[in-house]
């Protein structure tokens, strides 16, 4: 038995990138289709939210001379880049996977509607929303949030390169101890940079916990869909 039977998997872009400079790592991402193959196996329903700082970060050509809503823009059409790849590995590896993107791009992926995700679902389909929220401003962080509550998913988990929430940066200080367990709270008042204080705040009013974890490690996944001690669980 599985403590969830519905999440939403946060991937950021730098997560696609592995070790490389810059796009997707072939080799991380079919670790990464590995992983949700085993939790799908146990018949667990799966959303994802996938980033793109891996091909392109709005905020940072903001910094330098783009304006934001176009670069925020820029950023969304990097998700759906991602979103592809990611589809692509699934179909490969025998997953029945299936893109709704926040913007309209009706030649390449199906627009979002909620009423055919939650379908897609139940049907046991691995559902990827691309293009964040389709607005400027927010971050993919605050699209898993929202799209984890649209769904009615059980919680939402954060894929890292670290194995949790630290009390301060781990690679850069080596006594720094990982939190279990932290409230929403504690983990905005802290700026402990889970996830944006936005999303924090839509999880914690909305009472959907989240749990933020390695996706490096092999296993991880299945071990917090089964309840076990893994990353750092965040809740009211």
């Amino acid at each position: 038995m599985t403590d969830y039977k519905r999440i939403l998997l946060k991937l950021s872009g730098e997560a696609l990138m592995g070790e490389n400079s810059y796009g997707i790592n072939h080799t991380v991402i079919q670790h990464i289709v590995a992983e949700i193959s085993a939790v799908k196996q146990l018949g667990v329903e799966i959303a994802i939210v996938v980033g793109g700082g891996n091909i392109f970060r709005g905020m940072q050509s903001a910094d330098n001379g783009i304006e934001r809503v176009t670069a925020d823009y820029m950023g969304m059409l990097a998700t759906v880049m991602n979103a592809l790849a990611l589809q692509d590995a699934m179909k490969q590896s025998g997953l029945m996977p299936r893109i709704q993107s926040a913007l309209h791009i009706e030649q390449v992926v199906e627009p979002y509607i909620r009423g055919k995700a939650i379908r897609y679902l139940k049907e046991g389909k691995v559902l990827i929303f691309a293009a964040g929220t389709g607005n400027p401003f927010f971050t993919t962080d605050t699209a898993a949030a929202l799209r984890g509550m649209e769904m009615n998913v059980d919680i939402v988990l954060k894929a890292t390169k670290v194995d949790g929430i630290y009390t301060s940066d781990p690679i850069i200080n080596p006594d720094a101890t990982r939190f279990k367990k932290i409230s929403f709270d504690e983990a905005i008042s802290k700026k402990l940079q889970v996830m944006d204080a936005t999303a924090l705040t839509l999880c914690r009013d909305q009472k959907l916990p989240l749990n933020v974890f390695s996706l490096f490690k092999t296993g991880a996944l299945k071990r917090i869909v089964m309840g076990e001690d893994e990353g750092t669980f965040v809740t009211i």
